[in-house]
């Protein structure tokens, strides 16, 4: 295998993956078509082959991404802040970034806070509410007891 071959798949090194990781990253490149074609074909010439090739991709979640792989890292990515971290080489838009996320980050503490304030709030009326309720029923349970 050339060395170009061997990091073919967004530069991931394929000569230490097995054949079936090798399959994988083959089909990942090729997309979600090359999927359901090895899936087609797996159950025309051996429906175990398919079946266990539909139940890999339903539970991987490839039925169900845009593009295989590269969708799921990306949002892998995104999702971890990885992204935000990078630095893009100019340090005044570095220092930009820096600055609105700081600032971000505040306004999400002051909203957390705001919303622990409402939530302690709204607790505190339904307690009011079901104590005031609870000593009605007593005051009217103690006038019955008395007209009895």
């Amino acid at each position: 295998m050339t060395p170009a071959a061997a990091t073919a798949y967004e530069g991931q090194d394929t000569r230490h993956m097995g054949w079936l990781s090798k399959s994988e990253a083959w089909l990942d490149r090729k997309g979600k078509g090359a999927w359901i074609a090895a899936m087609v074909l797996g159950f025309v010439f051996f429906w175990p082959a398919g079946l266990a090739l539909l139940a890999y991709m339903i539970w991987s979640k490839r039925m169900f991404s845009k593009s295989c792989r590269r969708a799921g890292r990306q949002h892998e990515m995104r999702r971890s802040g990885f992204a935000a971290m990078k630095t893009s080489g100019n340090s005044a838009f570095d220092a930009y970034k820096a600055e609105t996320l700081r600032r971000l980050e505040d306004e999400q503490e002051q909203f957390e806070s705001f919303l622990e304030r409402l939530r302690e709030a709204k607790d505190k009326t339904e307690f009011d509410q079901f104590m005031d309720e609870r000593a009605r029923k007593a005051r009217e349970e103690t006038r019955e007891d008395e007209d009895a």
